[in-house]
């Protein structure tokens, strides 16, 4: 994470990471195979660190929440703005070194949707708000989104407020 964070995705290579470590060669070869093993850990790793937040969130505010698996997916994805960025990172350079790895996360997406669509009186109202914290939180880790600091706190706020969406929900449920 370190080099990635500080070199981006594209230094991280088993040499790079024998010397941040102070490892021996044979000892990283032990624990990851090649550089793939590498960068699925990473990817595992990253997995972990989110669903450890919606666990946590989801303890501490599911009883007084609506959707409370929405609303915990849109606090976790806005507080991956303020975490360590080394974390995305490891994802994108998953992207780019081998998509395959991704088949994980797909199935962990699968599944989180399944949850927000079973709690929603209207699944794609929740499903819409979920694509949209996403899109806010992969544009500004990408230093693609055009929206200040003020904007996206504004809207993730709004995409977090129940009562904001009430007039939307569909009572076909």
């Amino acid at each position: 994470m370190t080099i990635i964070a500080r070199d981006g995705p594209g230094r991280l290579t088993l040499d790079a990471i024998v010397k941040e470590s102070g490892m021996s060669k044979g000892a990283l070869l032990h624990h990851f195979h090649n550089k793939s093993a590498v960068m699925a850990a990473l990817l595992a790793y990253q997995t972990e660190q989110f669903e450890e937040a919606s666990r946590h969130f989801l303890a501490e505010n599911e009883d007084a929440l609506a959707y409370p698996q929405l609303a915990a997916q849109i606090d976790t994805l806005r507080q991956t703005l303020t975490r360590q960025r080394a974390i995305a990172f490891a994802v994108f350079a998953v992207v780019a070194e081998n998509p395959d790895l991704l088949s994980s996360a797909r199935e962990h997406s699968a599944k989180t949707v399944a949850k927000i669509k079973a709690e929603a009186t209207d699944p794609d109202l929740a499903l819409l708000r979920w694509a949209a914290a996403r899109g806010l939180a992969v544009t500004e880790l990408l230093g693609m989104c055009p929206l200040s600091q003020e904007d996206r706190d504004r809207l993730f706020d709004r995409l977090f407020d129940d009562d904001r969406w009430t007039g939307c929900q569909s009572s076909a449920l």
